[in-house]
C-alpha cells in the first residue's frame, strides 16, 4: 500500500479545535451503521471513540470498503474532521462534538466475531474474559485501568526520586526461605538437584542494601507466592518497595502517607488527609475485633463485662467469672429484625467461634428479648447507654474467651454494614501500629513471627525474649484502606545479638539459621545502620482506588482462583527431555499432581 503514516491522531484526542484539519486515524471497528447512503463506523483506539462518515460523494472507494467493514477490523482511515450537525451532538462520546468524513480507508486486518461484546459492564464470565484476555483488554474500562495503572507507577517513581530514594533491582532467581507462603521453586540445570526460589519478598536483600550504604531504596516489583487465592491474592504480584536507613517509625509512617496521598491524587483525584489515624493492635482488636478495621462506619465492640458480671443471666456471668468478656455492638435501625433474621445472624457468628448470640431489640414498644426476665429494672437501659444505642436499634453480644468475642463481633460488624448499606463511599485510611512480635503456633508447638523474623522488638520489650516472648511488642505498623490491607512493613533489627535472640525465641536452632540466613548475620557484623521500610500491594492499591472488587481488574494478565492462564494455558506439560535436563523424575499422585509442603513457617501471614 505505500503507506508512509498509520496515523496523525489518537480518535479519542479530537475535538472542535480539529474541525477542518485533515487526520489519519488507526483503529478497531467499535460500531458499523449502514443508513443506506452513510455508513457510520465508530472507530475506537485507546484513547477514545470517533465517529467516522463514509460517503459515496466524498469517496465512492472508502465507502465500497465501508460496505465490507464488520466489527473489530483493524482500519486505517483519512479524512477531514467536520463539526456534527446541530441535534447529532453525542454528549456521551469526548469526541461528540466533531466527526470525521473519510477519504480513504484500508482494511488493516479483518476478525472474527468476538465472543463477547467489547464494551463496558458487560455481563460475561470471568473465564471467558481471561480466555480472550487481549479482547477483553479493548474493553474502555479495562484499558483505562491499565492507564491509572501506569499513571499510579510513574507517581511512585516521581515522588520517590524527589526524595531522593534509588530504584534499585533485586535478584528474581534466589534461596528459598520460606515466609509463610510456600515458595515457587526453580530447578537449576547446571547445578543437578539444587533450586533457586522465586522471591516472595525481596526482604533480605534490601536490608543487605541499606548494609551497603544506599540508604533510600525502592522498586516496583514483582513477587511470587504459591498460596490459596483469593480475590485480592495472585501467585505472582506487585508491591512498591521501600527501605530506609537511619530512621524510626514517625519517619516511615510520615513519608508513606505522603507517598499515598501523591497516588490518590494522580489515580482517583482526590484530596486525603494526613496525617492517618493510628491505633495500637490491641485497641484494633478491642473495638473492632480486627486487625484491619474499616473505620467508615460505626458499630464499635464495647466492653459490658463489668455491668453483666453479677447479673442472673449465668452465660454473661459465666463467661467473667471464667476470665472471658462479654462485648455487644448496636445495629443501627435494625430492632425490626425478625426471628429468623436474627437466627441467621446467630449462625453467621458461630462461623467465628461463637457458642450464641444474645439480643435486645429497642423497639418503641419498649425492649424485647428472651433474656429480659434475668436482668433487673435498669440494668437494660445501662447496657442501652453503654452501647450508645436508642430506640429502634438492634443489641447483639457475645460472650466467652476474649478472642472469640473480638474475631465473631468483628466479623458480624462487617457483615452487617454491608447488608444494611451503612458503608459509605470515600477512603479511610489508618495505621495499626505495635503488633505483637510473635505469636504462638499451636500446630507447630512453638512461636513465629507475626511479619517476619527480622522485624524489630520494642526496646524496653527486648528482655522479654527470652522470659515471656508473647508479650514483645513489634516496631511494625500496617496501612489499612477501608477495611483492607494496603500495606505493611517495621523498624528491622540491625544488631546480630538481637537477631539472634529472636531466632531463639522462634527456636531456629543456629545452624539452620546460619544455613537460612548467615550472609545477613555476618553482614550485620560490618556496621548495619537502624533502618526500616514497608511495602504496598500495588494491584490492592488499584483495586481500591478505581473501586474494582478484584485485583484480576487491574493486572493485565491475572492469574484465575486455580492459579491457571487460561490465555496461555499455563501451567503446562513439559517434555520428557526437558525434565532429563533438569535431572528431575516427576511422581504423581492420581487424580492431581501432589503439592509440594515445605517445612514449618518462621513468620506468620503478613510480608514486609
Amino acid at each position: 500500500m505505500g503507506l508512509q503514516v498509520y496515523r496523525s491522531d489518537y480518535c479519542g484526542d479530537l475535538a472542535a479545535r480539529d474541525v477542518g484539519r485533515k487526520v489519519i486515524l488507526a483503529g478497531w471497528v467499535h460500531r458499523r451503521r449502514d443508513h443506506g447512503g452513510l455508513i457510520f463506523i465508530d472507530l475506537r483506539d485507546r484513547e477514545g471513540i470517533v465517529q467516522v462518515v463514509f460517503s459515496p460523494e466524498v469517496s465512492a472507494e472508502a465507502f465500497k470498503i465501508a460496505e465490507a467493514v464488520r466489527g473489530e477490523y483493524v482500519l486505517r482511515v483519512e479524512g477531514e474532521v467536520r463539526r456534527r450537525p446541530p441535534g447529532t451532538e453525542n454528549p456521551r462520546l469526548k469526541t461528540g462534538e466533531v466527526e470525521v468524513y473519510a477519504t480513504a480507508c484500508n482494511i488493516l486486518n479483518r476478525a472474527k466475531t468476538p465472543p463477547f461484546l467489547i464494551e463496558d459492564e458487560i455481563n460475561v464470565d470471568e473465564d471467558l474474559r481471561l480466555r480472550y484476555r487481549y479482547l477483553d483488554l479493548r474493553r474502555p474500562e479495562m484499558q483505562e485501568a491499565i492507564r491509572m495503572r501506569h499513571r499510579a507507577a510513574k507517581a511512585v517513581r516521581d515522588f520517590l526520586d524527589a526524595h531522593g530514594f534509588w530504584e534499585i533491582e533485586t535478584p528474581m532467581l534466589t534461596k528459598s526461605t520460606p515466609e509463610g507462603a510456600r515458595d515457587y521453586l526453580v530447578p537449576s540445570r547446571v547445578n543437578p538437584g539444587r533450586f533457586y526460589a522465586l522471591p516472595q519478598s525481596p526482604q533480605l536483600f534490601k536490608q543487605i542494601l541499606m548494609v551497603a550504604g544506599m540508604d533510600r531504596y525502592f522498586q516496583i516489583v514483582r513477587c511470587f507466592r504459591d498460596e490459596d487465592l483469593r480475590a485480592d491474592r495472585q501467585p505472582e504480584f506487585t508491591q512498591i518497595d521501600i527501605e530506609m536507613s537511619f530512621v524510626d517509625v514517625d519517619d516511615v509512617l510520615s513519608l508513606s502517607e505522603a507517598l499515598i496521598a501523591a497516588v490518590c491524587r494522580e489515580v482517583a483525584g482526590v484530596e486525603v488527609k494526613t496525617p492517618f489515624p493510628r491505633l495500637t493492635y490491641a485497641d484494633a482488636m478491642e473495638f473492632y475485633g480486627t486487625d484491619k478495621p474499616d473505620l467508615r462506619y460505626g458499630m464499635r465492640l464495647t466492653d459490658v463485662s463489668d455491668l453483666v458480671a453479677g447479673s442472673e443471666f449465668k452465660v454473661f456471668a459465666g463467661a467473667v467469672a471464667a476470665g472471658g468478656c462479654v462485648k455487644g455492638i448496636a445495629v443501627p435501625g435494625a430492632a425490626s429484625f425478625s426471628r429468623r433474621e436474627i437466627d441467621e445472624l446467630t449462625r453467621y457468628a458461630a462461623l467465628f467461634g461463637a457458642k450464641g448470640l444474645a439480643y435486645i431489640q429497642l423497639t418503641p414498644e419498649g425492649p424485647k428479648s428472651p433474656i429480659l426476665k434475668f436482668f433487673k429494672p435498669g440494668e437494660i437501659e445501662a447496657l442501652a447507654g453503654r452501647l450508645e444505642a436508642g430506640t429502634g436499634d438492634l443489641l447483639l453480644f457475645v460472650a466467652d474467651r476474649r478472642p472469640v468475642v473480638q474475631r465473631s463481633l468483628g466479623a458480624l460488624r462487617t457483615h452487617l454494614a454491608a447488608m444494611l448499606g451503612l458503608v459509605p463511599a470515600g477512603f479511610a485510611f489508618l495505621w495499626v501500629v505495635d503488633f505483637p512480635l510473635l505469636e504462638y503456633d499451636e500446630t507447630e508447638q512453638r512461636y513465629v513471627a507475626v511479619h517476619h523474623p527480622f522485624t524489630a522488638p520494642r526496646e524496653e520489650d527486648i528482655p522479654l525474649l527470652a522470659t515471656d516472648p508473647g508479650r514483645v511488642r513489634a516496631k511494625a505498623y500496617d496501612l489499612v484502606l477501608n477495611g483492607v490491607e494496603l500495606g505493611g512493613g517495621s523498624i528491622r533489627i540491625h544488631r546480630r545479638e538481637v537477631q539472634e535472640e529472636l531466632f531463639r525465641a522462634i527456636d531456629l536452632r543456629p545452624e539452620e539459621a546460619a544455613e537460612k540466613f548467615g550472609f545477613l548475620l555476618e553482614a550485620f557484623e560490618y556496621g548495619a545502620p537502624p533502618h526500616g521500610g514497608i511495602a504496598f500491594g500495588f494491584d490492592r492499591l488499584l483495586m481500591l482506588l478505581l473501586g474494582r472488587k478484584t485485583i484480576r481488574d487491574v493486572i493485565p494478565f491475572p492469574k484465575t482462583q486455580s492459579a491457571q492462564d487460561l490465555m496461555t494455558g499455563a501451567p503446562a506439560p513439559v517434555t520428557a527431555h526437558q525434565l532429563a535436563e533438569l535431572h528431575i523424575r516427576l511422581q504423581l499422585k492420581e487424580p492431581a499432581v501432589a503439592r509440594a509442603q515445605v517445612s514449618g513457617p518462621l513468620v506468620g501471614s503478613k510480608g514486609n
